[in-house]
Parts: C-alpha cells; structure tokens; sequence
C-alpha cells in the first residue's frame, strides 16, 4: 500500500491569457503535514481549487490516493476521496447551528420526503467536536463564536465527513498568539492519528513549527519539495522568489517637509480617547499596537466611517470636518481598509472599472458618460508604475493574487491624487516578496510627497517602512519613538505596559498579540 495519501502529478492550469500552473506536482504521505508554499500568484490557489473539484486541469494531469489513479471532476468527487477544504473565508452558516454546520452535506442523498434526524445532528457534531476536545455549545448559532471557534468548528465538519486530508488555507490569519498555539495542537493530533495537512501561509516561523515537508511553487512552476530540517527561511525565501529577500530596518533619516495633517483630541467611546498627533509631507507614520487597541477604528473616524465624539483635524494648517468618506476624498485624504477583498475591491469587476471607482465623476465627458478611453488610459498608467500583473486591464480583480489586489487597492486611491494615505495592515496575507514591494512603494509615495500612515501588527514591517512609530494601547497612544531609537522590545513595552496609570475603562480592551513575525 502506499505511502501517499495523494499524489498529484503533471497539473497545468491555463486560464484566458494566463497560464496559471505548468506541470506542477504535489505529494503528501499519511500523516504528515505538508506546506505548500509560494508568492501570491504562483498557483497555490489554483492547485487547491483543482484538488478541490472546482477548477479542471489541462488534459494530461494525473490523481492518485492512497496510490490508486482517481478522477477529480467535480467537488463531490473530492468529498467522497477524503478531502476537505478550510478556505480562508470560512465557508459556514452563520445563522445555523455549530451542529446543523458540522452535519450540513451528510445526507445528501437523502428523500425529500424523510424526517430531518435532530437527535443524529447533534449526536455527530458532539462526536467531532469531542476527538477535538473542543468545548464548544453545538446548539449554539456560529455567528455568536470567535473566528478561532468558527475555524474548530471547520475542522470538527471535515472529521464529520471522515476526511483523511485536510488542506488548511492561511488557518491563522485572524488568530491572536494565543489561538493559534491552539490551532497548533490541534494539528498535532490529526497528524498524530494518521489525517494529513496541507498547511498554506505566508508566516514562515509558522510553517517550520507545524511542517514535516515543504512544497515550494513560483510563477506557476514547481520548484521542489524539502524536508523541513534540510531548509532554513532565507533559503526557503530564496526558492519561493529566486532572489535574496530580508526586512531591513529603516534607519535613514528621510527629510520631511511641513506638517500637512493635525489630529488634535480624537475620542469616541469604547473606541479611542485623546488621540493627538500630526503627520508631514513625505514622511511615513507607523501606527502599531495590539488588535484591538483602537487603531483601525482611529482610521476609520478619521477617514468619515465612524464619526468621533470629539475632536478637531487640521490639513495645511486649515480646519476640516470630514463627516463621510465622500467628504474625505475630497480634502485629500484616502483609506485603504485592512479587508481588501470585501471593503476594497469590487471582485467582480474588472481592474479598470476598480480604479477609475473614485473619481467616476471626473471621467464623465460632455455628455455625462464615462469616457471609456480615459478610464482604459488611467488603469494602464498605474498598472505600469505599480507593476500590476497579469497587466491586463480587462480582468476581474479576483483573478489576481494578493499582492496583486493590493496594488490595485492602491492604484484605485492615488487616482483620486490624495494628500493624505491611510493603509490598514498593507501586507495582511501577503507573500513575502510581494511584501518587499509594497513596502517600496509606500516608501516611493512618501518620496513624491504624500503623507503616509500605515497601521500595522507586523513590528518588522513599522521598522521597516516607517520614519516614526506611534504605539496605541487601550485605545490611547502610549508612546511615541524615532524611527533610531525603535526596536521591535521598545514598542512592545509601550503595547503592553504604557508606564502610566491605566484610565481606559470607556476605551476598547484588546485581547490578542502583535504580530513579531514574517
């Protein structure tokens, strides 16, 4: 018998212009747990989604389990072999049952007429939920469970469905430091009793905690696979970019100009308090803190999503009100939200469509139409300086990887020309090479003379990118360092212990950890 739960082989993919994956293998054995691993856009996804049933490969590509050739049409087909999808975007009925959820798809089969077995329901989904030792209500409805529970509850449903593989997508993305050790130990003990994991993330100390063997893909192509103890992260980097690729602490002193943007006592209850800061031309403004410490909400008032209960923002010296993102916009100030996929982009349509959305007004011709050759000629102008790719203007934003969506995100608001960038978390479930290009981007920006405020929880990436660093804490700033003096231990002390007497019993109280990975 084999040793292989799958094995994958000759795997091409081609999309309209795009060749997404050329001759790509994968195997995984019994009980291992198996990191696929690779740049946005070099096909992890769409190996996954050909696993899955979703997507059909080019003529020629080979399954096998448990060493017997098998046929993936459909994703029936991937059910009835045993494996079971954990996509990043949970996949659950949030206004069902945890029981109703685990046991969702097992009768399929089943006459329309027959009684629905509530007794059965439940006694499967405490059965899955109890080989996790997971204590988790099954008649509770899943909206009212933390993202970590959905993502148990994700699990207990492929054990419901006795999977022997389950591939895990960015499992950890929304986790604090806490939870995720959880996640850990839970994907010891399927591994332990024989199911296996493909584990894909972008977090590298993650991948050699929990990987007995990598897979590595770029640009669609296979690479190879490698045991975990043969390979260290700069060389694992090295193959996933076929380029030397490194955080650098950001110890230049870049010349800022005037201060062009002036905070002066934000407050909104249960949010922040006594916010006060200034920004200028050129420079880059790291804002980091632990989740929950008020930062995205801080953005959010600031941009007109949530208006504060107080305060006064100043541009140029001039007082501004900005009750609405529309307001915002037009006094030069723009906001890339952490979640592009939902609150960034418009999956659907296409790169143009995306980054001509804020200024439709100024692409209408005499006639009050879109000027079509004028919105063509902005979507090339900043695929070109962003280095977009595929570089085709006409393709939907959710065929693009990650990094890709990003640029287009930022694309869509420099062509509304702001003063003023707020970037929310910029390389949330971004590769690492993709990363380094976001972050000279950012850098490029601020050299043309926007006014940057990145918010991050990857303490590498403030130190990286920013000129100065401010800390929040129980909604509060709790320090302030030059980009010089800040290491990745000053700014944790001000996250975790600001020095001074805790009054922050209206501000939100944050539960997670910052990020001091890759």
């Amino acid at each position: 018998m084999s040793d292989y739960i799958l094995q994958m082989k000759n795997i091409s993919k081609t999309f309209p212009g795009v060749k997404a994956l050329d001759n790509v293998e994968l195997e995984v054995k019994k009980g291992e747990v198996h990191a696929l691993i690779g740049e946005n856009g070099a096909g992890k996804s769409t190996l996954i989604k050909i696993l899955a049933g979703i997507h059909k490969p080019d003529p020629g590509a080979k399954f096998y389990f448990e060493g017997e050739e098998a046929k993936i049409n459909k994703p029936i087909d991937a059910t009835l072999k045993g494996v079971s999808i954990i996509y990043q975007d949970l996949s659950l009925f949030p206004n069902l049952s945890v029981a109703e959820n685990i046991y969702i798809g097992q009768d399929s089969n089943k006459k329309p007429w027959k009684k629905i077995n509530w007794k059965n329901i439940k006694k499967t989904a405490e059965r899955a939920l109890e080989e996790l030792e997971v204590d988790i209500d099954p008649n509770t409805t899943v909206e009212r469970l933390s993202i970590a529970q959905q993502q148990l509850v994700e699990i207990a449903r492929a054990l419901a469905f006795e999977a022997k593989l389950i591939v895990m997508d960015e499992p950890t993305s929304a986790l604090s430091s806490s939870e995720v050790e959880k996640l850990y130990k839970v994907v010891d003990k399927l591994s332990s009793r024989g199911i296996s994991i493909i584990f894909i993330s972008h977090k590298l100390k993650e991948l050699f905690r929990v990987s007995d063997r990598f897979t590595v893909l770029r640009d669609g192509k296979y690479v190879g696979s490698y045991q975990t103890e043969e390979i260290d992260e700069a060389k694992l980097i090295n193959l996933m970019v076929g380029r030397d690729v490194s955080y650098e602490k950001n110890e230049k002193e870049v010349e800022t100009g005037e201060i062009i943007f002036q905070v002066s006592n934000f407050s909104k209850q249960g949010n922040f308090k006594d916010i006060s800061f200034s920004l200028k031309k050129g420079e880059v403004l790291g804002i980091t803190g632990l989740v929950g410490s008020g930062r995205t909400e801080l953005a959010q008032a600031i941009f007109g999503v949530n208006k504060p209960d107080s305060g006064e923002l100043k541009i140029y010296g001039n007082y501004v009100q900005i009750r609405s993102s529309a307001d915002a916009v037009k006094k030069g100030v723009a906001y890339i939200p952490e979640a592009r996929q939902t609150q960034g982009l418009v999956l659907e349509q296409s790169i143009i469509n995306n980054i001509s959305l804020p200024i439709l007004n100024r692409m209408r011709n005499k006639l009050k139409l879109i000027d079509r050759k004028s919105e063509v000629q902005l979507a090339e102008q900043y695929i070109k300086s962003l280095d977009v790719r595929p570089a085709l203007p006409d393709l939907p934003a959710s065929k693009l990887s990650g990094g890709n969506q990003q640029k287009v995100v930022i694309g869509k608001w420099l062509s509304a020309q702001p003063k003023i960038l707020i970037i929310d978390e910029p390389t949330n479930g971004i590769d690492i090479g993709a990363k380094t290009e976001i972050h000279k981007l950012l850098r490029r920006l601020a050299n043309d003379g926007i006014g940057v405020i990145m918010i991050s929880s990857e303490l590498p990436e403030i130190l990286a990118v920013s000129d100065r660093v401010l800390v929040m804490r129980h909604g509060r700033i709790s320090g302030e360092l030059g980009i010089k003096e800040a290491t990745q231990e000053k700014i944790m002390s001000y996250a975790l212990n600001s020095g001074k007497k805790d009054d922050s019993s209206d501000v939100l109280h944050e539960s997670n950890q910052v990020s001091q990975g890759v």
